[in-house]
Order: structure tokens, then C-alpha cells, then sequence
């Protein structure tokens, strides 16, 4: 081998774009903190003090600020990513549980739960910019892709609410079975999917009929139905699979997107509770309430291959580019 070659191929090594990493943001419910992970690590390389009772996590369309729903202060708190420190926060209602932002990333909507009201926060100008009353309880909350639908959940009363993000009104609601804890639109906008804790199913909606299409359930051998308990929902970017974190069953569903057929149980920590892809969907991270770690599933072999211990009581989890 001449030297030109030689010379060449250390260039080419040394300049080669390196892997792509992530990191992974945990908010820790009973902790009062936030872990960070490096995906790349599988590691958490940093712990943050919040506010009281973090639940709720998103990022802003850069992944220069997180926001935090902390709950018993009533207030969205902002963390500098970079910086990594708390820079200041957003007025909600009271008990702020679970957030989504609009797809220009302007405005933010948060469930109250003790109000049963969605409040509407101008980012730029941190101020309420409106509510919209809801059922009892409200909880999981999703936009559709084009921003034109904004949906909510609501745990007593048993609804998914389908508001006008123009109008800011409720123009549907759906009854879907007990407790609906989240909602995800598919990325194509076709499909709604919303989670029923102690129905024990997910109900795939319809956004345009605003009629529910069909009901997911779950079976898992030696395990009593009022075990699994739906929580999260995660779907591939291309729609062929969907992932259900299932609570205190400690597993998550792979279902088929297309058929709504479940495919496969993956054992995780105890009491999976929120789910989040990396960007590059290599992998899926649960958080574990109940057993305080985070199970990493390799998305295209369908394995568990790691628990990463957090903090106390693990409840949501957002993922951002490094």
C-alpha cells in the first residue's frame, strides 16, 4: 500500500461524520428531577432538580428548551438544554399533567387536571393565551400533524375531546372505554390512537369520520385483564407498527399498525408507564415507575438489550438530538 493511499484513508477516517447521538430526558415523579441520558452511552450523564411532582415532558422544535409539567407547583417550568439548568417557567392551571406543542412550535397546550380546563401558552410571550373547558380529569393531549386538530382525554368522564385549534372549541366527543390516559396521532394524520387505562384496550379513531374504527385489546398468558393497563403509545414514522406500554403487566405490545394485530410482548421494568423513539426509531425508551430504570428496546429486532437506572418513580420521557 503507497503512501498517497495511506494518507487518503486517515483523512477519510478522521473526517468521517461520527454516529449520530441523542439525548433522553426522564422526568422523575416522586425524585423532583430530571435524568439525562446519552443514547449513544446508554447512560444517564446528568440528574437535574425540577420543580414538585414532574410529569409531562416535551421539547421545542430545536431541542433548546425542555418543558416540564410540575404538577404541585402549577407551573410549566423550562429547562435549558444546554446549559442544562432550570431558566425559568410558564403559567398553567392547576396540576399540569401532560403538554403538546403546536407544529410551529408558538403555542403550548396543557391539560389541568383539577381544573378540567386546556390552557393555550403563547412560548414567546410566556402568557396564557387561553383555556378550553374539558371533561373531568383531563390528561393525554395531541395535535395533528397540520396543527388543525388538537385532541384530549379525559380520565373521568371517559372522552376523547377533538377541539378546532382555530376556533378553540370542542367540535367532538368520543366515548371510548374507562380512563384514557394518552393520545398520538399516526404521522400521516389517518389515525387517532387513544390508550383506556382500565378499559384495557386502545381505541383507533378516525380524525376526519371522528368515529372509532376498531379496538385493540391485550392477552397475556398467566396475567389477570385488570393487569394490563394501556398507557403510552408510540408509532413507527412509516405507520407499519405501533408500540403500547401496558403499566403494571411490565410489557410493552408491538402491534401491526396495518392489521391491529398484536404481534409480540416485550417484558420491561415494572409498571411501564411513557414511551419515546430517537429520532432515528433505533431505539424505544420506557419509562418504569415502579422498578425506577428505563428499558431500551433495539426497535429492529425487537429486543430488550438494557435497564438504565433513573430516579424515583419514572413517568415521562422525550428524546432530542445531541
Amino acid at each position: 500500500m503507497n503512501k498517497l493511499l495511506l494518507i487518503l484513508i486517515f483523512v477519510a477516517l478522521t473526517f468521517a461524520s461520527p454516529a449520530t447521538a441523542y439525548l433522553a430526558y426522564v422526568s422523575n415523579e416522586k425524585g423532583n428531577t430530571i435524568s439525562i441520558i446519552d443514547t449513544d452511552k446508554l447512560d444517564v450523564v446528568a440528574t437535574i432538580k425540577v420543580g414538585r411532582r414532574p410529569r409531562g415532558v416535551e421539547l421545542n422544535k430545536d431541542g433548546s428548551e425542555l418543558y416540564i409539567c410540575a404538577g404541585d407547583d402549577d407551573a410549566i417550568q423550562v429547562l435549558d438544554a444546554k446549559a442544562q439548568k432550570i431558566i425559568g417557567k410558564l403559567p398553567s392551571g392547576p396540576d399540569p399533567e401532560l403538554l403538546t406543542l403546536s407544529p410551529d412550535g408558538e403555542t403550548i397546550y396543557v391539560s389541568n387536571e383539577n381544573d378540567n380546563l386546556v390552557t393555550l401558552i403563547d412560548i414567546k410571550r410566556k402568557d396564557q393565551i387561553g383555556d378550553i373547558p374539558v371533561g373531568v380529569e383531563p390528561e393525554g393531549m395531541a395535535i395533528s400533524p397540520d396543527g388543525k386538530l388538537l385532541v384530549n382525554t379525559s380520565e373521568t368522564t371517559n372522552m376523547a375531546h377533538i377541539i378546532d385549534t382555530k376556533t378553540k372549541t370542542i367540535i367532538a366527543n368520543i366515548l371510548v372505554d374507562n380512563r384514557p390516559r394518552f393520545a398520538t396521532f399516526k404521522h400521516d394524520g389517518s389515525e387517532l390512537w387513544v390508550s383506556s387505562e382500565v378499559g384495557g384496550t386502545v381505541s383507533v379513531i378516525d380524525p376526519e369520520k371522528k368515529t372509532i374504527k376498531q379496538k385493540i385489546s391485550f392477552d397475556i398468558p398467566g396475567l389477570s385483564k385488570e393487569a394490563i393497563q394501556p398507557i403510552g403509545v408510540s408509532i413507527t414514522r412509516d405507520g407499519a407498527h405501533a408500540f403500547v406500554a401496558l403499566g403494571p403487566a411490565n410489557r410493552v405490545a408491538v402491534i401491526n399498525a396495518q392489521t391491529k394485530e398484536v404481534e409480540k410482548y416485550l417484558l420491561v421494568g415494572q409498571r411501564v408507564w411513557h414511551l419515546a423513539f430517537t429520532p432515528d426509531e433505533k431505539y424505544l425508551l420506557t419509562a418504569n415507575g415502579v422498578s425506577n430504570d428505563v428499558s431500551v428496546i433495539d426497535v429492529a429486532n425487537l429486543k430488550v438489550i438494557k435497564s438504565i437506572p433513573v430516579g424515583a418513580f419514572p413517568w415521562g420521557v422525550v428524546v432530542a438530538p445531541q
